[in-house]
């Protein structure tokens, strides 16, 4: 990808400096750097994500006002974090949102009726299905969970670890704040594999195959090897 944006000072937010990583350090992202974020996003996750490209909602470097709106909400939840190279760039991004009970999905679910891109539609609902469906605030008697939204690292800093060094920073900030669970809707098979490293159990899955529209085709044909959508959680405290 080619996201080349600079940050010329260390913020007060820095987390970790790992010299494994080529010196990547890890910040918790403020709203000074939504813009850089959001640009990132564009150039890697909104078309390489396994559900969006199965739909084709956008193509790399192009943007997506839906996907947009859905990430800013969940960084002004300010449990975020970015990881920055060494040069400036922003190599990877962990955007991380507080779920505050099964009403917050069910008014986003209620709030896709007012959505006209079918296809944004079709990936949403299926998530909030899915969610809805096994109820985790009930199964772990919570009434907030920590949700890691979007992990997207850079083409150019994969194969270094980074996406599960975003992770596990990411939990050591929900244990900060108090939170009990962590769960992801893990869409493709690096990430199911990442997360499952790092002792996350999967609670629901389903088949992309089996997914069906009210005409029995299926809804998402995925490129291999993302074969299922897999809810995965973790008990941090």
């Amino acid at each position: 990808m080619l996201f080349m944006k600079r940050f010329s000072t260390l913020s007060r937010s820095t987390i970790m400096l790992d010299s494994k990583l080529d010196n990547i350090r890890i910040e918790t992202i403020t709203s000074k750097y939504y813009d850089d974020v959001i640009e990132h996003l564009r150039q890697t996750f909104f078309a390489d994500e396994p559900l969006n490209k199965a739909v084709h909602l956008t193509r790399p470097g192009q943007g997506h006002p839906l996907l947009e709106l859905h990430s800013l909400s969940t960084l002004r939840d300010n449990v975020s974090i970015m990881a920055i190279s060494g040069e400036g760039e922003i190599a990877g991004v962990a955007l991380n949102g507080i779920l505050h009970g099964n009403r917050d999905i069910e008014q986003s679910m209620n709030k896709l009726n007012d959505i006209q891109d079918e296809n944004f539609k079709k990936i949403f609902k299926l998530l909030y299905e899915q969610n809805l469906k096994i109820n985790l605030f009930k199964q772990f008697d919570v009434d907030k969970i920590f949700e890691i939204r979007i992990l997207s690292v850079d083409s150019k800093f994969r194969g270094k670890g980074l996406a599960k060094k975003l992770i596990e920073k990411s939990e050591e900030l929900a244990l900060d704040r108090g939170f009990q669970v962590m769960k992801t809707d893990a869409t493709g098979a690096f990430s199911q594999r990442v997360v499952s490293s790092l002792g996350f159990i999967t609670k629901s899955e389903l088949n992309y195959a089996d997914y069906l529209d009210e005409n029995g085709e299926q809804t998402f044909v995925v490129e291999p090897p993302h074969e299922k959508l897999k809810i995965m959680c973790k008990v941090i405290n």
